[in-house]
This record gives structure tokens, C-alpha cells and sequence, in this order.
């Protein structure tokens, strides 16, 4: 019974912790997402999207799944808010970066914002080429296909780094679980996962 007991413990409480950054320019429909994410994973929990507004700064959310518990940090995309994107990087496990397929206005935008930010922080944080990098984007047929917009945002100058590349729905959900899930394999299997514990004095610890 004990050991039973103890076992159940084990699984509840002693899963790894992740830490995954939301980021996107601004509208790109980051919150949305996240909302969406924590309505698959916490029973309906998530704002609806007529009930979510602009982040200014930072939302916060948590979900389990069942190796892992994961707290997203959804960051402003507004020009003036990206500098605050650094602050995070240094205890980040992967990074979600969402792209709204429909705004072709925003396409150069988010290129640059995710080009400038991985290289800058690269220079810095040599172990930063672990962080998993999972690109989504708006699923919405006809508007544009996934080969056309991976080749508009040079996705091939990533091919060293471990990355995916992805449609989904943030209004019905398409695509996200398995995307998590992926997310999740990866951060379990990356080097970054032991540096960060290792920074954090969890070395050892299950």
C-alpha cells in the first residue's frame, strides 16, 4: 500500500516542470492561443476570444499534462514591449512564436522580430541553440499555404536548431494538443532541460 501510495505522489507532484514563452508581434493572437490551450487542457477554463484583450506585459498560464507540468509565459508584441522578451529567455525551455496567417502586412514583422531575437540572444547564450523552437500559425485554408509562408519567413536558416512548423486553430483547437505534445518530447529530450536545472541547483532531482 505504501509503496503504492508513494508512487501516486511521485506522478502527481514530482513531474518536471517546463517553461514555455508565447511570443508574436503584436495581434498575432498569442493570448488566443494560450486561452485556447488552457480550454483543452484545464476543461474550459480559457477566455473566450470576444472576452480576451491586448497584453500589455505578461500573461501567465499552467497546465499538466501527463509527464510534465508547463507554465507559459505569454509576452506584449507591440514594438516597444519586445525588449522585455530577454528577461525570459535565460529560463525558457522552448519558445512557441505565432504567426497570424491572414495579415500579410505583419509577415516582414515577424520575420525580423524572430530573426533579430534568436541571433541576438544566440550571441549571449551559445546553449540558447537548444531552446525548442515550435513556429504556429492561424490555420486558415486558402489564404496561404504552409510551404509558401515557411519559405517567405527563410524557416531553412533554422534547419541547424530544433524546430517544427505548424498550422492550427486557436478557435477550435486544431493541431494544438499535437503540437504541445511534441513541445513537450522535445523539451524532455534537449540538453537545455539539465543546463537549467543544473543552473537552478535541481541537478539530481527528479
Amino acid at each position: 500500500m505504501f509503496s503504492l501510495a508513494y508512487g501516486l505522489w511521485k506522478y502527481i507532484f514530482n513531474k518536471t516542470e517546463f517553461h514555455v514563452l508565447i511570443l508574436g508581434v503584436d495581434k498575432a493572437g498569442k493570448t488566443t492561443l494560450l486561452e485556447k490551450i488552457k480550454s483543452i487542457y484545464l476543461k474550459g477554463e480559457g477566455l473566450t476570444p470576444d472576452r480576451i484583450v491586448p497584453t500589455v506585459g505578461l500573461n501567465i498560464g499552467r497546465i499538466e499534462d501527463a509527464n510534465a507540468k508547463l507554465v507559459f509565459w505569454d509576452l506584449g508584441g507591440q514594438v516597444g514591449l519586445r525588449t522585455i522578451w530577454e528577461k525570459y529567455y535565460q529560463e525558457a525551455h522552448a519558445i512557441i512564436y505565432v504567426i497570424d496567417a491572414a495579415a500579410a502586412s505583419s509577415f516582414e514583422d515577424a520575420k525580423s522580430a524572430l530573426g533579430f531575437s534568436w541571433s541576438s540572444r544566440l550571441q549571449l547564450d551559445p546553449d540558447f541553440m537548444n531552446v525548442r523552437l515550435f513556429l504556429m500559425f492561424k490555420d486558415l485554408p486558402g489564404v496561404i499555404t504552409d510551404e509558401e509562408l515557411a519559405r517567405y519567413l527563410q524557416l531553412k536558416e533554422l534547419d541547424e536548431r530544433p524546430y517544427m512548423f505548424q498550422a492550427v486553430s486557436a478557435y477550435d483547437g486544431r493541431g494544438i494538443k499535437s503540437g504541445i505534445d511534441w513541445v513537450v518530447e522535445q523539451m524532455e529530450r534537449s540538453k537545455r532541460t539539465e543546463v537549467l536545472r543544473a543552473r537552478a541547483g535541481l541537478t539530481g532531482q527528479i
